[in-house]
């Protein structure tokens, strides 16, 4: 006889925990079968508890859960968290009937964010959020400091050496908050995660350099947010600037200034030289004054984390916004997948704080780990409802990462459009050069369907991880003409479930999203990017001719893929493997980090530096699903 079988309970064993059974028949009287005659008692179980809560909720004791789950295979202690179907089968077995299983949905776990039974009267104005972009080396980070600067006391100027990722500046009584997160990569990457938590967006312009491509791409990355933008002309202060041409160039891109007769404000500055900040702080108020800008104070607070670390005395650190309500020390909060206790507040100069009301950023301590950037923040009324919040969180995360379902394909979104359930479709272009991008656009424009495209961004180059997290916070699908598409942002791509649209013939191109925009696109071949290798050494291999010593960068190689030749971004020659080897052997795959021989087949025209690009020729498949 097995041991489990030497401590199986008898029927006859005394259970007084248990409370099943007909009034004047003590439960512990009763066999399991006589319990399951009679009428069994319902249970509502959560996605997700632990093996303790289980007990609770079925007021039995854990051993005994544990024994059950242990018939069934499963060994657990009683911190262990198990899944719908396993605690339905623990209760079941027990006498209970499971209700019917709740799936954590988006919809679910994000319902407590909103926090919309909360009564919203009672809004105060709120100071705005303000964060600023514009192209490298045009004087973001200068900026920012020339404002912290002007702002701060003389006395406390000393004493900034707290970073938090946020800072608040006052003007005649009323305050401004600024993200020092300056860029609009680290803008959108926020957007992605779904937090919208700036209002303007202060758009820096060197004036002695004019418009430039990463300018270009803030002002698309804004207007996707539904951003006010507020233009800062900078460097006036050199000989060569030119503030007309910078507000020509921005009429050119359907930015009028106010001078002009549009609506957009514009404010010559100086960062070197700390002119027109307070000009142009004055206009942020103006623009916030126009937005009405609100908040209620009275009411438990919701935020959004900008930037959180792990410090390595004191535990996970997060800086966070206030967006609504007042957060207050003590407060037990839940941030992403983290939850705790508020044990302490710190505003951008270091000092303690008890309270942070809306757009107030302020570090806390006391979370049990380090959330991520862009995860909301609330506050709940107690630790066990904080728990069981994140308990259901990480049981989404999960299941997103089993499926990792979080784009749409082009052949997904053409479904969706013939079911009636898209009326526009999101496209981010990017092309080889300036001549392949204008007739595109103008061949997109032109097709006239139910259905409209619109171009979120458009613009030469490669694709990089900033067009990937601009389609994850728009929705979009990335377009690429003759361009390449940088290994970062493959990676990003794959991980979120981003598609990425190759061609290299216009009219396939327009044929394609004009087939989407009908309902009529299906699936074809497309090619899957396994690694890359970088050409270390050329060897001559007789009459074979040249191969390669290679070391690979990234994925793998196998001997079914297909190779690039790639010099300086540029594809050259495609073919397949001819000869895969490491050492004197022949090997199906090599992976990153490794060096092997490669011979292509029809190629001999190797030269160290040059990028092999492997990839294989699939079935396209829907986002989120492997092909393999």
């Amino acid at each position: 006889m097995s041991p489990k079988l030497k401590y199986r309970p008898k029927p006859h064993r005394a259970r007084p925990h248990r409370r099943t059974g007909p009034p004047g028949a003590p439960a512990e009287m009763l066999s399991p079968a006589s319990r399951e005659a009679k009428p069994v008692r319902p249970v509502q179980l959560p996605p997700s508890l632990s093996v303790k809560e289980l007990a609770d909720s079925l007021a039995v004791s854990p051993i005994e859960v544990i024994k059950e789950l242990m018939k069934s295979g499963v060994m657990a202690n009683i911190n262990q968290v198990v899944d719908y179907d396993t605690a339905a089968m623990v209760a079941s077995s027990l006498g209970f009937e499971p209700g019917e299983y709740q799936p954590p949905t988006e919809e679910r776990a994000d319902a407590a964010l909103t926090v919309e039974e909360i009564e919203e009267s009672g809004r105060l104005p709120r100071p705005p959020v303000v964060t600023i972009m514009g192209h490298v080396d045009h004087g973001k980070t200068s900026l920012l400091d020339a404002i912290r600067k002007t702002n701060v006391a003389a006395g406390e100027v000393g004493g900034i050496t707290q970073h938090i990722g946020a800072y608040q500046v006052e003007l005649h009584g009323q305050r401004i908050t600024f993200l020092d997160t300056p860029g609009h990569e680290a803008f959108t990457a926020m957007r992605a995660r779904g937090a919208q938590a700036t209002d303007i967006a202060v758009l820096v312009i060197a004036a002695d350099d004019g418009i430039m491509p990463q300018t270009k791409e803030a002002i698309d990355h804004s207007k996707a947010a539904g951003v006010r933008i507020v233009v800062a002309i900078n460097k006036i202060d050199k000989p060569d600037s030119n503030p007309d041409r910078v507000k020509q160039q921005l009429a050119d891109l359907g930015l009028v200034i106010e001078e002009w007769g549009g609506e957009v404000v514009c404010v010559p500055v100086s960062a070197k030289k700390k002119e027109g900040i307070q000009d142009l702080l004055e206009n942020i108020l103006v623009v916030a004054e126009v937005l009405e800008l609100t908040a209620n104070p009275d009411r438990p607070a919701t935020g959004v984390v900008v930037e959180a670390k792990m410090d390595k005395s004191r535990g996970p650190l997060a800086t966070v916004l206030v967006q609504n309500g007042t957060l207050n020390l003590s407060d037990v909060v839940v941030a992403g997948a983290s939850w705790g206790k508020v044990k302490a507040m710190f505003n951008e100069l270091g000092k303690r704080v008890k309270k942070a009301g809306p757009a107030t950023p302020v570090e806390i301590l006391g979370l049990d780990s380090v959330p991520q950037a862009g995860d909301s923040l609330l506050a709940v009324a107690d630790e066990h409802l904080a728990k069981a919040q994140v308990e259901e969180r990480r049981a989404l995360q999960d299941r997103r990462g089993m499926r990792a379902e979080r784009g749409l394909s082009l052949v997904d979104l053409s479904q969706q459009i013939q079911e009636g359930k898209v009326k526009e479709l999101k496209l981010i272009l990017k092309t080889d050069v300036q001549g392949s991008l204008e007739p595109i656009i103008s061949s997109l424009e032109r097709l006239e369907e139910a259905v409209k495209v619109r171009l979120v961004h458009a613009d030469t180059g490669s694709i990089t991880d900033s067009d990937v997290l601009l389609a994850m916070a728009s929705a979009a699908i990335i377009i690429g003409f003759n361009s390449r598409v940088e290994p970062g942002a493959r990676r990003l791509a794959d991980q979120e479930g981003v598609d990425i649209r190759l061609y290299n013939i216009i009219y396939e191109l327009v044929d394609d999203v004009r087939k989407a925009l009908v309902g009529l696109l299906e699936r074809k071949v497309v090619d899957v990017v396994e690694g890359h290798a970088e050409v270390r050494q050329v060897f001559r291999a007789g009459k074979h001719g040249e191969v390669a010593g290679v070391y690979i960068r990234d994925g793998k190689v196998t001997r079914n893929s297909f190779v690039r030749v790639m010099k300086g971004g540029e594809k050259v020659f495609e073919s397949t493997l001819s000869s895969l080897r490491r050492f004197k052997d022949d090997v199906r795959e090599v992976t990153a980090g490794f060096e092997c021989g490669i011979g292509i087949e029809g190629f001999s025209d190797f030269q160290v530096g040059v990028i092999l690009e492997f990839f294989t020729r699939e079935q396209e498949q829907p986002v989120g699903k492997s092909p393999r």
